[in-house]
């Protein structure tokens, strides 16, 4: 034995007596493992993998995991989900535990990783106690709706293809009001706080919602319009997600995500088919080529890019890269209704239309695919839309507490009217498939609805019934 090996030998019989004593196991016993936090760490959990197909808006197997009381008592087996103290004998834990690489739940999809079962296991044997702090709110749903004691800030609006509806942003849930603004005709409720796009899909029959809880979760949501049911919801990341859009022939959704990837899935199934990290910064929104193929994105860190569907490869860079060429993140886009041409917004408060394919070499400070620039709006531009019949667009921007709409021509550039909101900034604008009449909502939660060609406001509503004296003293 050589000097160098007594080391090593010394190691060793030091792990071994530690494992003969039983120091190696203390990780497995019970009394020496730490307290699992429901609110902390189980909730996560559900929320990724269930929560989706078991909350009061889609209760799979009439099972709702996002209440504490049901979450213990079970669903349609009548089996008792979690019985504290005995994680072998709960459902859950049966129903969750996969046999040769297979499990019930979550039903069609990879089971739960070993260390997030043994997280659940750990805590109902600890006995499976609810430290959700008092503040925590419980799932809205129909019988449970939100209620609003201040007008909440809207970021998102979209017409039905068909202008019988207009979707209007709330908080957990997305408003179907009639289009002329009459009225309230469905309320769209799941579980994500705040909303940031609503777009219903090219034959009106889905909606498509992104959102999420900030800094907590992200998730697309797919409603059935006529039976105002939810289809499917996919968790997407721990933030909110942005700027979701249908592809024209209704097979995929895109979104934008605060990780600086965008990402696409199965408008049928939800899988995630497309994934791209070519941004350096927040995807804020997302459009597809009229054809499908490509997927343009825009994002915080001042570009609009190009990305090819079937092969997820970006492309180019539609505007220019030249550091200073644009001025500020890129909020918005949107394609026109025939054509490859695409329409942005942003930081500098210029509508924009570029060509969506390069004709020209890039050159050090080019902005070749520049089409059209548009009259500037004050401060930054966080909307802009395509007419339905592609002769006009709008924009709305706000600026040091108010907003502003302009409705241009497409051809020639000029400003047909323009509107002033001086309660708050424009997040949101949509155009009627009358293409007469466009919808405009933003900070002071208000939805007002203007005639484009005289820049009239027909009718301003907020979208929600305020509890308090708010409504009153906002009139």
């Amino acid at each position: 034995m050589t000097k160098k090996q007594l080391p090593l030998i010394a190691l060793t019989l030091i792990s071994l007596a530690f494992v003969s004593t039983g120091y190696a196991d203390d990780e497995a016993d019970p009394a020496t493992q730490r307290k699992v936090s429901f609110f902390s760490d189980i909730r996560p959990i559900f929320q990724l993998h269930c929560n989706g197909c078991h909350q009061p808006a889609k209760q799979g197997g009439e099972y709702v995991m996002t209440s504490f009381d049901r979450l213990s008592k079970g669903g349609e087996s009548g089996e008792q989900a979690i019985i504290p103290g005995d994680a072998a004998s709960s459902h859950l834990i049966q129903m969750i535990t996969p046999t040769d690489g297979q499990a019930e739940m979550p039903k069609g999809k990879k089971p739960m990783s070993d260390s997030e079962i043994e997280m659940i296991t750990n805590w109902i044997n600890q006995g499976a106690e609810n430290d959700s702090p008092a503040s925590a709110r419980p799932a809205f749903s129909v019988e449970n709706p939100p209620k609003y004691t201040a007008p909440p800030v809207l970021t998102s609006l979209d017409f039905s293809p068909d202008g019988k509806f207009l979707a209007v942003s709330g908080y957990h849930e997305v408003l179907l009001h009639n289009a002329d603004g009459s009225g309230i005709a469905h309320r769209l409720i799941g579980l994500s706080e705040r909303i940031e796009s609503a777009r219903f899909s090219p034959d009106g029959t889905r909606l498509a919602v992104s959102g999420g809880s900030p800094a907590r979760m992200g998730e697309i949501q797919v409603w059935n319009v006529a039976e105002t049911t939810l289809q499917f919801t996919v968790p997407a990341g721990y933030d909110t997600v942005y700027g979701a859009n249908w592809s024209p022939d209704g097979k995929m959704i895109a979104y934008g995500m605060p990780d600086n990837t965008v990402r696409a899935i199965n408008a049928e199934s939800g899988e995630q088919i497309l994934f791209n990290g070519a941004h350096n910064d927040w995807v804020l929104d997302t459009v597809f080529s009229t054809k499908s193929d490509h997927l343009i994105t825009v994002s915080r860190d001042r570009s609009m890019k190009l990305i090819k569907v079937d092969t997820q490869r970006f492309i180019d860079n539609i505007t220019s890269i030249t550091p200073g060429a644009l001025k500020g993140g890129l909020n918005a886009v949107d394609c026109h209704p025939e054509r490859d041409e695409l329409l942005c917004g942003g930081a500098d408060g210029t509508p924009k239309i570029y060509r969506m394919i390069r004709e020209k070499a890039r050159r050090i400070g080019d902005d070749f695919n520049l089409i059209r620039a548009f009259p500037s709006m004050p401060g930054r531009i966080f909307s802009v839309v395509y007419s339905p019949d592609g002769n006009r667009i709008a924009a709305g921007s706000s600026l040091n507490g108010s907003g502003q709409v302009q409705v241009y021509n497409y051809e020639d550039a000029k400003v047909i009217s323009t509107v002033d909101i001086p309660g708050g900034g424009i997040y949101s604008v949509a155009i009627h498939p009358d293409n007469k009449t466009v919808a405009a909502a933003g900070f002071d939660g208000f939805v007002y609805l203007i005639n484009s060609d005289s820049g009239e406001i027909t009718k301003k509503f907020l979208p929600v019934e305020i509890t308090t004296e708010v409504a009153a003293a906002k009139k």
